[in-house]
C-alpha cells in the first residue's frame, strides 16, 4: 500500500507538476514519493533479511529527510499560509521522529500524532484546490 499510494501515486502527481511549470510541487511530490519507496525497500530488505537496517540506520534516513524538509518548509513561505502549515508541521514531525530515533523512544509516538495534524492540513490543502476548482475559483 505504500508503494502505491504514497510512492507511486506522488510520482504521478510531482510529474503532472512539472507539466503545470510548478517545480515546487514537482520536488515535493517525487522526492516524498522517493521517501516512501525508500520506506518500502527498507521493510523489504528486512522482512528478506537481506539488509537489516538498524535503529541508527533509519535514524539517519530520518536526519536526511528532515534537512529536505528543512529547505521546503523556507520554500513554503513562497506559496501560501496552508502549505506553510503543512510543511512546518512536517518539519517537526520529522524532528521528533530524529529525537525518538536517538534519543527517547516516546517521541515517536508525539511524532504520530504530530504527524496527524500534518496529514489534516494536507488534506485541507487538497480539498481546497479541489473545492476551487470546481468553483471556477482561483486557489
Amino acid at each position: 500500500m505504500i508503494f502505491v499510494f504514497d510512492g507511486l501515486a506522488q510520482f504521478i502527481a510531482g510529474f503532472q507538476e512539472q507539466k503545470m511549470g510548478n517545480y515546487f510541487g514537482y520536488s515535493a511530490f517525487v522526492v516524498y514519493g522517493s521517501f516512501w519507496n525508500g520506506q518500502v525497500i527498507m521493510l523489504l530488505l528486512n522482512y528478506f533479511k537481506i539488509y537489516e537496517a538498524s535503529k541508527t540506520d533509519v535514524g539517519f534516513y530520518l536526519v536526511a529527510w528532515t534537512l529536505y524538509t528543512a529547505i521546503m518548509f523556507v520554500a513554503s513561505f513562497r506559496v501560501h499560509k496552508a502549505m506553510v502549515v503543512t510543511f512546518g508541521t512536517l518539519l517537526l514531525g520529522f524532528i521528533l521522529l530524529d529525537i525518538g530515533h536517538f534519543g527517547n523512544p516516546v517521541f515517536n509516538v508525539v511524532a504520530g500524532y504530530e504527524l496527524i495534524v500534518c496529514a489534516m492540513s494536507a488534506w485541507y490543502m487538497m480539498a481546497g484546490i479541489i473545492i476551487n476548482d470546481l468553483a471556477g475559483k482561483q486557489s
